[in-house]
Parts: C-alpha cells; structure tokens; sequence
C-alpha cells in the first residue's frame, strides 16, 4: 500500500483531500505545517477567534479533529525559520520597491513543494497531497475542473519536477460536491469559511501588522493629470496599481483609482474615471520565468492576477528565463504580480512582472 502525507490545514479542502485518498486506498497520514510564530504577534493584530484562541491553533485542533474522525495519524512540524527567509523576507522586501507580490505563490515554492516534500519524505511518504484545485496529468500541471476555484496561479513558481510524487485530490470535483462530501462524513469543519488573507500569516489588519516591520511614511496623493493633492496616504506598501477602495480622497465627482508610485518623492498617483487611460498597459517584461515544458511557444493565454479571465498574449523571448508578453490594452498590470501563461488548460509558464509598458513606452512612475 503507497503511502501519502498530506498537508492538513483545518480547512475543508484538505481533509476532504484525506477522504478521497482513503476512498482510493492509500495508507494516508496528516501533516500539519506551523509557518508563522503567531505567538508573538497578538499585539501586531494577530488573527484571536470569538473563544479567544489563535487561529492558527484551531486550525491545528481543527485538523486534529478530522484526522482523529478519519483513523489518520498527525503529525506537525515546524517551518517558521524556513518561511520567514524565503516567504516573509521576500514579501517585505518586494513592498519596500513599491511592488505588488504574491506571497502565496513564493510559500508554495519554497514551503509546500519543497520543505514539506522533505520531511513527507523522511516520514516515508511515496506521495504527498494537497488539497489545490489543480490537477497533473503525464507529470504536466493543469487547471482544475472547477474554473472558479482552480489554483494553479498560486503554483506558477514550483519547479516541474517538485510534482512528480505529487496528488492533487480535487482537480476533478468541484467545491459544492467537497463540502457536501464533508457533510456526508459529519466533518466538524463542513461549513469552515475558506481560508483568506497572507498564506499562513492569516487575516489580519495589515496595516497594524505591517507598521511592525516597514514603519509608515505618510505622503501625498496627486492627480495624475492636474498634479492637484488630493489627500494624505499612509504609506506606499499599502496600495497597489488599480486600486479603488481605501484612498481616503474625498470630493471627487468620478471615481479616483491609484495609478502609479513615486517611490524617492513618496507619491501616490490617482487618476479620475473607470477606464482612464493611466491604468492600462499592452505589453510587460517577465522575469523569473518557470517553464512547465520544454518547448518557447510564442502565442497563448495568460493571467496577470488571481481570478482574472484569461487574456490573449503573444510571447517574446530574451532568454530562458525572461519574456516579453503582449496583450491587447489590459488594466491595472503591476510589477511584483505574477504572470501565469496557459495553453488551453495546460500551464507551461510562469514569472514575476517587472516592468509594463503602453505602446513599447516604458510606464516608469509604477
């Protein structure tokens, strides 16, 4: 009987996971991932349920229950050094830029498909699973059944080859059919609200949490087209390209949207109106790139943000690990955000955006 260790977060997804794979005849065991020192932090706004107990503490007693309920054993190991390098250290350092990253991916990268696949191991695991909307195919990742909930965004910076012993339960039912299977096993967790905010860090008032780390440096919001000041922002890291809500501008008859960021005058740029012409881009640099197949396809599909539709896209390339990806005139494309290219439903790219422009102008105030 092959042996799989799987990633037991609390939540629905991963202990329907566990069933699916108990169903299919797998000798299955729980591995639960403790990645943030949240002990430390309840002063940071630190997530605290209505009992008063850290989430993350009843997320572990939440995974407990199921894998007690489930006949499965355990157990919990502690990546918190791992994720604060490689995750946490990246995160800040992508916001001191005036970027926009994606933690979650970086986490996947460096945490689930790596440190855990190591200690799945030395467990004596042949598989480990997650509970991710994707599925893999002839060693080839590719979106889940359900469209809505696919997550193979999030693991557009795994190497290929951190798949091969890798099963994705969920690829091929959609999230109605897991939470009436949880219901059907009386799971404690069948109606647990999914999981939201930074990958392991948790639902929190960022900018309380944040403040501990990057101090806030209070500036200027200006129209971009009048150079009028509008109001006072917080602190640059807290917004991003496109962004509505939250500006804390008042008076305006359009709708104001951040555009842009002086990083040396501590600007933040607004523009006025949906679809103002500051917001759009036809064309960006990808770096970093992660290839899921061997060969340079030149036209496909692409996502410049999580539950975006997938857009047009021809490709460039500079080299093996860097692009140029054209679009047609698209919103809000931000430097630090993920680019992920798909062929169908297959996903055979994906890199980081460094640098976006409009008609080969280079959009230098992001």
């Amino acid at each position: 009987m092959k042996k799989v260790i799987i990633g037991m977060s609390g939540g629905v997804d991963s202990a329907v996971s566990a069933i699916l794979l108990l169903k299919q005849g797998y000798d299955v065991e729980g591995l639960f991932m403790r990645n943030w020192d949240s002990t430390i932090n309840n002063e940071e706004g630190a997530p605290i349920d209505e009992s008063g107990i850290c989430t993350q503490e009843k997320d572990y007693n939440d995974a407990k229950s199921v894998c007690d309920k489930l006949g499965i054993k355990l157990h919990r190991h502690d990546f918190v050094k791992e994720y604060y390098d490689n995750v946490f250290e990246y995160f800040l350092s992508e916001l001191k830029k005036g970027r926009t990253p994606n933690p979650d991916i970086m986490c996947n990268k460096y945490i689930k498909f790596d440190q855990f696949i190591s200690v799945a191991q030395k467990l004596g695991a042949d598989f480990i699973a997650t509970g991710h909307y994707a599925k893999i195919e002839n060693g080839l990742v590719y979106k889940a059944y359900d469209k809505n909930k696919d997550q193979t965004y999030f693991l557009s910076q795994v190497p290929i080859e951190k798949f091969k012993n890798v099963l994705f339960p969920l690829g091929d039912i959609n999230k109605s059919e897991v939470r009436k299977i949880a219901e059907e096993n009386d799971l404690i967790i069948s109606h647990k609200k999914d999981s939201t905010g930074i990958c392991f860090i948790g639902e929190r008032n960022m900018k309380t949490f944040l403040a501990n780390y990057l101090p806030n440096q209070p500036g200027d919001i200006i129209n971009i087209e009048t150079h009028e000041k509008l109001g006072t922002h917080i602190g640059l890291m807290y917004y991003t390209i496109g962004q509505r809500r939250g500006l804390d501008v008042g008076g305006t008859k359009k709708r104001l949207y951040a555009v842009g960021k002086d990083l040396n005058k501590n600007i933040l740029w607004v523009a006025e109106g949906d679809d103002n012409k500051y917001l759009y881009s036809n064309s960006c640099v990808v770096s970093e790139v992660n290839s899921f197949i061997n060969e340079k396809i030149t036209k496909a599909t692409a996502k410049f943000r999580y539950r975006q539709e997938d857009i047009n896209v021809t490709i460039e390339w500079i080299n093996d690990n860097k692009m140029i990806v054209k679009y047609a005139p698209y919103k809000a494309v931000t430097p630090g955000q993920a680019c992920v290219i798909y062929k169908d439903d297959l996903m055979v790219y994906g890199g980081i955006i460094d640098e976006v422009y409009m008609d080969d102008k280079k959009i230098t105030y992001l």
